[in-house]
């Protein structure tokens, strides 16, 4: 259903993105923002779904800046290699890949004509309640079990966009006294739990929970839906 485009951000880097498009006029567009698996199979499987659900969907290489290509299992190789180019990506002067979001949602809305939400998991929830708080044209966020939200330094930004978080509550890596601090400090975020792992919309991962997947979706859909409409 998709095809690799190219980005231009600001300082004039070219990022690979894989482009999702409806087959009518869009309804708006959503920038899916990958794990620390690079755009493998299943983000692409995710902009599909929402092409299939009438939204142009852009999803950059956000590891390009690092190492281009990227496209890793979820094996343990795949674990440990995602994770120290997550490290690599967070290092990077600043805007560092937020520009690059950027990047999509420009061309997301130059496409699609209409209005832009962002959607990320894992890392890429953690960017995109970054970009609910620093980027310019989005009108809604998704973060799915965003790794580093709840941190103090992640709960002091503000969002300018309306926001909605997906949270499980057997995530090991985001405790759930954390969960319960950034409920606290942003009443205005609509935040849901999950009895789940972390990783759990994912269909290619043994975290995999469908009915918390299935749940999720359809809150996101309905949320964009409100937001992109």
């Amino acid at each position: 259903m998709g095809q690799m485009i190219e980005l231009t951000s600001a300082d004039g880097a070219r990022i690979p993105a894989y482009l999702a498009e409806p087959a009518g006029k869009p309804r708006g567009a959503v920038v899916v923002v990958q794990e620390i698996f690079g755009i493998n199979r299943h983000i692409r499987e995710v902009a599909d779904g929402y092409a299939a659900d009438g939204y142009l969907a852009v999803a950059p290489a956000t590891f390009h800046r690092v190492k281009p290509g990227v496209e890793l299992d979820y094996s343990e190789a795949g674990m440990t290699e995602g994770i120290a180019l997550k490290q690599a990506a967070e290092a990077l002067p600043a805007p560092g890949v937020q520009a690059d979001l950027q990047a999509a949602v420009d061309e997301a809305a130059r496409r699609s004509g209409g209005k832009v939400g962002i959607v990320g998991y894992c890392w890429g929830g953690l960017l995109a309640w970054r970009a609910a708080c620093q980027l310019n044209g989005l009108s809604a966020a998704v973060p799915y079990y965003g790794g580093g939200m709840t941190t103090p330094a992640e709960i002091a930004r503000q969002p300018g966009v309306p926001v909605l978080a997906h949270f499980a509550e057997t995530d090991r890596s985001i405790p759930l006294e954390g969960v319960e601090a950034f409920r606290k400090a942003h009443p205005e975020v609509e935040v849901h739990l999950y009895p789940a792992h972390h990783g759990f919309n994912c269909n290619h991962r043994g975290a995999w929970d469908e009915p918390s997947a299935k749940l999720a979706r359809e809150r996101t859909l309905a949320f964009f839906g409100t937001h992109l409409g």
